[in-house]
């Protein structure tokens, strides 16, 4: 079926934002409120921070549900065959993602040891950036 005869309300990724979009209303809401009956700083940066995490993604989500065709699942007149065929590519495992941990554990450690873990942290984590990249663009294990 054509996605010319849907109307445009029906958008893709519309729940999906107002979740997000919803969330981050409801921390700022609390902000404001936990703001005018503590006064303190500390909190109330948290909650706006909270509030900006779920502005983010759900500002992101309701950008793309309006550039982009409705899903299939998105769609009541969908049948099962508009979802058929490849779905998306996958990636295989990898050791990178392990890697790139144990760079940033590295480099959080020159909190407590110095700048000599931070210089061996950012190095291997510049060198795990290289190989997942190259990974992924082959397609295959490096």
């Amino acid at each position: 079926m054509s996605d010319l005869t849907e109307p445009k309300d029906r958008r893709g990724y519309s729940v999906e934002a107002y979740v997000f979009l919803g969330t981050a209303l409801f921390f700022f809401v609390v902000c404001i409120a936990y703001w005018f009956t503590s006064y303190e700083h500390a909190g109330s940066v948290m909650l706006l921070l909270t509030a900006f995490l779920g502005f983010l993604p759900g500002s992101y989500l309701y950008w793309w549900g309006h550039h982009m065709r409705a899903r299939p699942e998105d769609r009541d007149t969908a049948d099962l065959e508009d979802g058929a065929g490849t779905v998306g590519a996958f990636p295989s495992s990898s050791i990178w993602p392990f890697a790139m941990g144990m760079g940033a554990a590295a480099t959080a450690l020159a909190f407590v040891f110095g700048e000599w873990p931070a210089i061996l942290g950012a190095g291997a984590m510049a060198a795990v950036l290289i190989g997942y990249t190259v990974e992924s663009r082959r397609g295959g294990y490096v």
